[in-house]
């Protein structure tokens, strides 16, 4: 709680709460949710978590080059992942399930990063595919907001940043010598000398965790798997929809997933609070649903997309925790791990 990274995206979410619930009839939102048929929620959870499935399977297809793993022994640590990017802050989640694969199938926790941050890319990839997909049908519907022209703004700048971070890893695994004499070099020239033999390791086992995007067949597979998991993603989000008194195309429903999931790259409190409902809120009042109605929808997809994998998440940890005083658990303290500032995966 001392951390003032976890204070900021309070404050973040706290603003970005206000700005959505204001101004709304408090009382309309809450028929909204009193008259909702919450039997929709079944198919939409029960297709989410197909998509966690095939999310555990696409982990499973990058790791092959460092150990083959079925998919079923992936899944459940995939949705401890997910609980750990839920309710602790900046995506803990990430390097727990890193942690929890290293303490399991003794796969280094360095190696299987590099693949956590390759799925992000090309889970980044996806989402502004959604994005420039839908681009035009919005900016037909309306301006007024001024919503569209930062929509365009923020996805051709995420292009920019995601599809550059992905050509950077995609010649890093075509180019393994070349990639770790230059990663060699900078490190004798940058890194203090009594830290290099340290470093010098773990860096080609993040080498080693790309080596599933060494053909482009490979690379090919793992994007297509991103589309099938977020279009499952969003197949929750149309039924959930059906349980309101609303109607927009698919189509809508992939931009605000798109929208949505790349605004919970911006820090946030944990459960990704604020950056995930003020987007929803306003991208479906651009498509003239009612903010009362887009904001009892969007909290009620919020709290589908939290609980049940959080849940599911906590069981599974909870059957086999981690080891605390372990030797894998005290390799996170020697290994230079980073934030990962990608879309959340629901």
């Amino acid at each position: 709680m001392k951390r003032w990274q976890l204070w900021i995206g309070i404050l973040i979410s706290a603003v970005l709460l206000y700005f959505a619930l204001k101004g709304l009839e408090l009382k309309l939102v809450w028929n909204a949710l009193k008259t909702a048929r919450y039997v929709w929620l079944l198919p939409g959870i029960a297709v989410y978590f197909m998509g966690v499935w095939v999310r555990s399977w696409r982990w499973h297809y990058m790791l092959r080059p460092l150990k083959k793993i079925p998919t079923k022994t992936m899944f459940p640590i995939v949705t401890i992942g997910y609980m750990g990017n839920n309710i602790y802050p900046a995506r803990a989640g990430e390097v727990l399930r890193a942690v929890i694969l290293k303490q399991r199938e003794e796969v280094p926790v360095s190696a299987s990063l590099a693949t956590v941050i390759v799925e992000r890319i090309f889970d980044g990839v996806v989402m502004l595919s959604f994005i420039f997909l839908n681009l035009g049908e919005l900016a037909n519907l309306t301006d007024d907001s001024g919503y569209v022209g930062s929509i365009q703004q923020i996805a051709l700048w995420g292009a920019i940043v995601f599809i550059g971070a992905l050509a950077v890893f995609l010649l890093a695994a075509m180019f393994p010598h070349v990639t770790e004499k230059v990663s060699s070099w900078f490190i004798d020239r940058f890194i203090p000398a009594r830290f290099r033999e340290k470093i010098r390791p773990i860096v080609i086992r993040f080498l080693s965790g790309l080596e599933a995007l060494r053909s482009p067949q490979e690379a090919l597979m793992i994007f297509l798997t991103s589309v099938i998991i977020w279009l499952l993603e969003t197949a929750k989000y149309w039924f959930v929809m059906h349980a309101f008194d609303f109607q927009v195309s698919f189509f809508a429903l992939m931009l605000m997933n798109g929208i949505v999931n790349l605004a919970t790259t911006i820090p946030s409190a944990p459960g990704y609070l604020g950056t995930f409902d003020a987007p929803g809120i306003a991208l479906l009042g651009a498509y003239g649903v009612s903010s009362e109605i887009a904001a009892g929808y969007t909290l009620v997809l919020h709290a589908a997309l939290w609980f049940p994998i959080t849940a599911l998440g906590a069981y599974y940890y909870l059957r086999q925790p981690l080891r605390w005083g372990s030797k894998e658990v005290k390799s996170i303290q020697r290994e230079p791990l980073t934030e990962n500032k990608t879309p959340s995966g629901g």
